[in-house]
């Protein structure tokens, strides 16, 4: 049986005109999107989205889709931060002596490893 954190999301900010913060999805579930004001508030209510929509798809017995059905995972994405962020990380990348993409990837993975330690 698959685990809520087996599943691939896509998070976006959302623009002033769609009434900002920041949009979750889940490419295995076309139905189930959520919000949240923070990407850490957009995350918690994705995961209680996810659970609502499996919990509906197995309640009308219609089948629940594996981890990564709906698309192979590519390893690539592209973010899109203000520049002050994208400054504060390019000088800590140079301190630290590594790569911006180094940087930031160690920071996804302390986030992904605080975030599965919770669940």
């Amino acid at each position: 049986m698959s685990k809520l954190t087996d599943y691939p999301f896509e998070i976006r900010p959302l623009t002033e005109e769609e009434g900002g913060g920041y949009l979750i999805s889940y490419p295995d579930f076309a139905e189930c999107l959520s919000d949240g004001e923070t990407v850490e508030e957009a995350l918690a209510n994705g995961r209680e989205a996810l659970k609502e929509t499996i919990a509906a798809l197995k309640a009308t017995k219609r089948p629940v889709p594996r981890p990564n059905s709906g698309g192979v995972a590519s390893g690539r994405f592209v973010a899109r931060v203000p520049k002050t962020v994208h400054a504060q990380l390019t000088t800590r990348a140079k301190s630290e002596g590594v790569s911006l993409n180094a940087l930031v990837l160690s920071f996804i993975a302390q986030g992904l490893g605080r975030s599965e330690r919770r669940s």
